[in-house]
């Protein structure tokens, strides 16, 4: 009767707190104001900028190539210019003509000599620093693409950046549009913040990228990396070493550096995440607004939701400024469909309860419905307590349907290697088991990035039943896993069953099988380095990352990739050498790392080569180079046909002036066949620059691939592939001898 005592216990604690929260009065934090702009904003393209010192703008970027800055501060102030001009629609905002496609802007102190903030608008190809309050452009640059940005201080450089993070690589630039600042990361960059992650007193660059981690840069060196299970969309800086993050896949949550305190996942996107003190408790909560037009202000320690409010449709950004100019910061929320809400944070009277009645009345139907599962729970307590004392004669515990179980029943797990056969591919199979008479009716895994959806099934049919199930594993990417396994346990005969839950780790190297057939052709590529450390602790890092036999003892071993990338060799000699043979780079910089890691190696010189990857990369640089020299010429051809278009509009106008229609006619068809040669040939050259731009990706993938190799030394190895050119278009020569050093 313990737990039926314990049952009743939480009933009546669930029951006086419903009828004490139906006793609150509903409270709800509104809007203190609302604007609805004639402008459609694009998602993740907007922030806050005080352009002439003294009055923050909303600004945003839309379509067509535009970005609005609303100032209701100055009203027709502003004159036209090139590239500013006045909204026919609304007298407080300005339009600034980009006349290509925004892909990320942000506002910010750059420079000492301006008035107030720059504008920094980011394309797929150029970035625009701009002085809004003088009308003028600070500077213009190419850049490899420019997915993110942020504006600030990086480490020990003393003036702020403008970092880009683009095409496998970042760029950092000064007030003056110096390049101040170039690494590379290991894909296309989508979200970047600054954050003193380390506690020294310095920011780092937090840099999310399309290969799902978050890494972290010291100026140029990469301190640390956290591998997540989908794109890294968002990241926002908290308070300390505390940041916020968002994925593709609807997921929100906070890391303190490396260690991740919570985190939710939604069936809607988020599109914007900020940090802010909404509940004015002195810390900062997570505000979140989603693509269904929620938003919602969660506490950074657990997760829990202590507002939210609706829009009509998607939310476009959200940031904060002063935007009254009463000397208090509010939060402001934009969505898609111009609509902008700005909040006060809560007053001492709200007490922190920021959540309207509606939502009150939703706690009271999810306290009211545990109740009803704990009495539900009660009551088969008390029918298995009062069925035990009449058991019909010679039948067991187990199998009179009670759902009672031996008390020494536990749930067993064992991880193995299945290479592929005929009948099922290659995968690592998970066996769950009981040592008892017991059968396991169901199982219930969740893992992040293994399964679709996170979780994962198995019903064995009433014919298969058994203590025993075997689940196939086949994790994509060479990562850690944590297995959280849930178990219903009971007799054969069972209609009630205990939940068994256990943690299992998977290996982060799990699909290399220690079987190898004799026949596989030796691995061509190999790195090696020295380490000063004993045999046993290398063999103790192949136990916790491999899944080895029991037995093994030396550092020297042979595996089988099971996904199809050849044979992976590990061998130390007794000088402490330690050589890793594989024909797969990204394995060897894993390997590289992890061992590292491991022994708490920081300074790591190595020697690699790669003779397939290598002959690769020389075809790669071959291409950037041809494609180069094609960008050229293609960009003077439209040069030229510019500069005919011009003097054959002067002659055909000239022609209408002075009544000479044959000729008139004559040069606006030969201004037509210009046009369309020049449509042509942007076409031509939109598709050049296209594939060059993914041949630069490969080698900025093969310079981070390089950089992995190596403990420490990695940061000195992109140092010397930093391509010192202001065209964002290096020759294949620098490219080419940038990258042999880092074979040396």
């Amino acid at each position: 009767m313990i737990s039926s005592n314990r049952i009743l216990t939480k009933i009546l604690t669930v029951t006086l707190f419903v009828c004490t929260t139906l006793t609150v009065t509903g409270t709800m934090l509104v809007p203190i104001f609302t604007l609805k702009l004639n402008h459609k904003i694009n998602p993740r393209m907007v922030t806050i900028g005080k352009f002439d010192g003294v009055h923050p703008c909303l600004t945003a970027a839309t379509q067509a190539g535009k970005v609005f800055i609303h100032n209701p501060h100055a009203r027709g102030q502003r004159p036209a210019t090139h590239r500013l001009s006045q909204s026919a629609q609304d007298s407080d905002i300005s339009l600034l003509n980009i006349n290509q496609a925004v892909s990320c802007l942000t506002a910010g102190t750059l420079g000492p000599n301006t008035t107030g903030d720059t504008l920094l608008v980011g394309s797929q190809t150029n970035l625009l620093a701009y002085d809004v309050h003088d009308n003028a452009d600070i500077f213009y640059r190419e850049v490899d693409g420019a997915n993110a940005i942020v504006l600030g201080k990086l480490g020990d450089i003393q003036s702020p950046l403008a970092i880009i993070g683009g095409n496998c690589a970042l760029q950092g630039f000064d007030y003056e549009g110096n390049d101040q600042f170039w690494t590379v990361t290991g894909d296309n960059v989508r979200s970047l913040v600054l954050c003193d992650f380390t506690g020294d007193g310095k920011n780092e660059l937090l840099v999310g990228s399309e290969d799902f981690d978050i890494r972290v840069f010291k100026e140029d060196e990469l301190v640390s990396e956290m591998a997540e299970n989908e794109t890294v969309t968002s990241l926002c800086h908290m308070h300390g070493s505390r940041f916020g993050y968002a994925l593709a896949n609807g997921t929100v949550g906070v890391y303190d550096r490396t260690a991740r305190y919570w985190r939710i996942k939604s069936k809607n996107h988020a599109m914007s995440i900020h940090a802010f003190d909404l509940n004015a408790d002195g810390v900062v909560e997570l505000i979140t607004g989603w693509s269904n037009g929620k938003i919602d202000a969660r506490s950074d320690r657990t997760g829990e939701v202590i507002f939210k409010d609706n829009f009509s449709s998607s939310v476009a950004g959200v940031v904060e400024g002063d935007y009254r100019l009463d000397g208090q910061k509010q939060l402001i929320c934009t969505s898609i469909e111009g609509e902008v809400r700005g909040y006060l944070p809560a007053s001492k009277e709200l007490k922190g309860n920021l959540m309207d009645s509606s939502v009150e009345q939703d706690l009271v139907r999810e306290l009211s419905q545990r109740r009803q599962n704990l009495l539900l729970e009660l009551r088969n307590y008390e029918e298995n307590h009062s069925n035990t004392v009449t058991l019909p004669q010679g039948v067991s515990d187990t199998d009179s349907g009670m759902g009672v179980i031996p008390a020494n029943t536990q749930l067993q797990t064992a991880l193995s290697v299945r290479p592929a056969t005929e009948a099922q591919k290659a995968h690592i199979e998970l066996s769950i088991s009981t040592p008892n008479e017991t059968i396991i009716r169901a199982v219930l895994i969740f893992a992040e990035g293994i399964f679709e959806g996170e979780s994962h099934v198995v019903h064995p049919s009433a014919q298969n039943l058994s203590g025993c199930v075997r689940v196939p594993i086949v994790p994509p990417k060479d990562i850690p896993v944590d297995l959280h396994i849930k178990a219903f346990i009971g007799g054969k005969n069972s209609i009630q069953f205990h939940v068994f839950e256990i943690t299992r780790q998977l290996p982060r190297f799990s699909m290399y099988d220690f079987t190898v057939d004799p026949s596989a052709a030796p691995p061509t590529g190999r790195v090696s380095f020295s380490i000063n450390d004993r045999p046993q602790r290398v063999v103790m890092w192949l136990t916790q990352n491999f899944l080895l036999p029991e037995g093994i003892d030396s550092p020297n071993i042979t595996f089988t990739s099971l996904r199809g990338r050849g044979l992976l060799s590990i061998n130390m000699a007794s000088n402490g050498q330690i050589t890793l043979s594989t024909d797969d780079i990204d394995l060897a910089g894993d390997l590289v790392q992890s061992l590292a890691s491991f022994l708490g190696v920081e300074d790591l010189s190595a020697e690699a080569d790669f003779p397939g990857y290598f002959e690769e990369l020389r075809t790669t640089l071959t291409e950037v180079d041809e494609f180069h020299s094609v960008h050229q010429k293609l960009t003077a051809a439209m040069a030229d046909h510019s500069n005919y278009i011009r003097n054959m509009l002067v002659q055909a106008e000239d022609a209408r002036l002075m009544g000479d229609m044959t000729t008139m006619k004559k040069r606006y068809r030969e201004l037509y066949d210009l046009n369309r040669d020049l449509i042509n040939e942007y076409k031509i050259r939109s598709n050049n620059h296209s594939a060059l731009l993914a041949r630069l990706k490969s080698v900025n993938q093969a310079i981070q691939r390089a950089g992995r190799l190596r403990g420490r030394p990695a940061c000195v190895c992109v140092c010397v592939c930093k391509i010192h050119s202001n065209n964002v278009f290096p020759s294949v020569t620098e490219r080419n001898a940038a990258f042999w050093v880092t074979r040396l």
